[in-house]
């Protein structure tokens, strides 16, 4: 169990420092598609670095109702 916990957690932090080095966290919009390839890029962790480049493009929240 605690090799498994310390594999995602150095796999978090791969992701987070690969997002660091496009810049994400500076740069950006800051809205739902720019968090939303934030945490694609911190979840997609050393994929990252194989040339996988995740970004998301569209997202559509629900309004609220009147």
């Amino acid at each position: 169990m605690r090799l498994g916990t310390l594999i995602l957690l150095v796999w978090l932090i791969v992701g987070a420092v690969a997002a660091g080095q496009r810049d994400y966290f500076h740069s950006g919009d800051k809205n739902c598609a720019g968090l939303g390839t934030i945490a694609l890029t911190i979840v997609a962790g050393p994929l990252n670095y194989l040339g996988l480049n995740p970004k998301v493009s569209d997202c559509d929240l629900p309004e609220p109702s009147k």
